[in-house]
């Protein structure tokens, strides 16, 4: 698979929530409350919550989403999605019971094609306007003409003991996707120990060192790690994922999402391994 990146301006259009907005901050699975705007009948939010997709219906043909599948609200009024292939970024604005998304822009990888074919159908029944309705931690978002969308809220995945898996490459207000074609091995990934470390891989050279978490900050020694030279792409994602892991951080986790933002404005976006897959672990 070729190298493919995708760079998002974080929009910052005023956006109306259906509940008040619920930010996991730290380790924790607790919901914030905020400003109440319009609302329906739910005390889940929509926006500032991990949705997992569950299933897409168009044309009355309903197909079960991928593992991994997943959509975000932001309060920005921006929303991001993954269908299992590619990232998709849109712009969203919600009033009551109404999300009205923009154009999607998305990356251009090639994947499976049972996973492209999904793609195609969610992005066609994620676009427009849309009627969101909430029954418990379910979520349905309809489409004008029976194209639905269904979801489920992400539970919070524990920070320690997780493998987590760089995405993507912060900047300020930009984000940037990390190369798909890096070598299995130099994928960059980082995960933290009960005893206070955190070790992985930068994107070529592996790395270890200490991480000191106190509430939603985590604040990071010093690192020690391999010395090798990698190609120019590599060593370019490693410059970046360290940029990340230098001294006072703020962390949020939103269902498996973790996001690592440094002072500066330098941060990274990891995706935590699915469960089950050996690479994960329950807090000790």
């Amino acid at each position: 698979m070729r190298t493919q990146r995708m760079t998002l301006s974080v929009s910052v259009l005023a956006l109306l929530t259906l509940a008040a907005c619920g930010t996991e901050s730290g380790s924790g699975s607790g919901k914030g409350s905020g400003e109440g705007g319009d609302s329906v009948q739910s005390d889940v939010p929509v926006t500032g919550v991990a949705w997992s997709v569950d299933s897409v219906t168009v044309g009355g043909k309903k197909t079960k989403a991928p593992e991994g599948a997943r959509l975000e609200i932001d309060p920005k009024g921006r929303a991001t999605a993954d269908f299992g292939c590619n990232h998709i970024g849109v712009d969203a604005r919600v009033k009551g019971d109404r999300i009205t998304l923009g154009k999607p822009v998305t990356t251009q990888m090639a994947c499976d094609e049972d996973i492209e074919k999904f793609e195609k159908a969610a992005i066609d029944a994620m676009g427009g306007e849309l009627t969101a309705k909430l029954s418990g931690e379910k979520l349905t978002l309809t489409k004008e003409g029976g194209h639905t969308m269904e979801l489920s809220e992400e539970k919070a995945a524990d920070l320690v003991g997780t493998r987590w898996t760089v995405t993507t490459l912060i900047s300020g207000e930009t984000a940037t996707t990390v190369p798909a074609d890096l070598p299995k091995e130099r994928a960059p990934h980082l995960t933290f120990a009960d005893d206070g470390t955190v070790r992985g891989n930068s994107g070529c050279n592996s790395f270890s060192g200490k991480a000191t978490v106190k509430g939603s900050t985590i604040v990071f020694g010093s690192t020690a790690g391999t010395r090798k030279m990698c190609p120019e792409a590599e060593m370019e994602t490693e410059r970046a994922v360290l940029a990340a892991l230098s001294g006072p951080t703020t962390y949020t986790i939103k269902g498996s999402t973790l996001t690592l933002t440094a002072e500066g404005g330098k941060g990274i976006g990891a995706t935590a391994a699915t469960p089950g897959s050996g690479n994960s672990s329950q807090h000790g």
